[in-house]
């Protein structure tokens, strides 16, 4: 009977990953269009729940895969180092990674700079 049920897990596993593939791929695609029509202070709402729910695929999607959360983060922070250290453009014209890097820190440590 064991040998059954770990067949249902697996396919039930199989299952979620397809889904989840399949709402990035939609998420990906309705990013796009509200980004055709430009952006509207109308369509932000819509831009960061679509933005929201690629990024919680995403987590979810490494879950399935056997990748825990704390990896996943820290391959981001590993991302966001390795672009300051480079001089990414995204850093070098706007600072984003620096402004992103700050705000993960206050995320997970509480504090708020002044």
């Amino acid at each position: 009977m064991a040998h059954f049920d770990n067949q249902i897990d697996i396919t039930r596993n199989v299952k979620i990953i397809e889904w989840l593939k399949s709402e990035l791929l939609t998420d990906v695609a309705n990013l796009f269009k509200a980004l055709v029509n430009g952006f509207r202070d109308e369509v932000s709402e819509t831009l960061a729940d679509t933005l929201a729910n690629i990024i919680l695929i995403c987590y979810l999607l490494g879950k399935r895969f056997g990748i825990n959360y704390k990896t996943i983060e820290m391959k981001i922070d590993s991302k966001i180092r390795l672009g300051l250290v480079e001089n990414h453009d995204v850093e070098k014209y706007y600072g984003d990674l620096s402004d992103l890097s700050k705000h993960l820190n206050v995320s997970r440590t509480g504090r708020h700079g002044t």
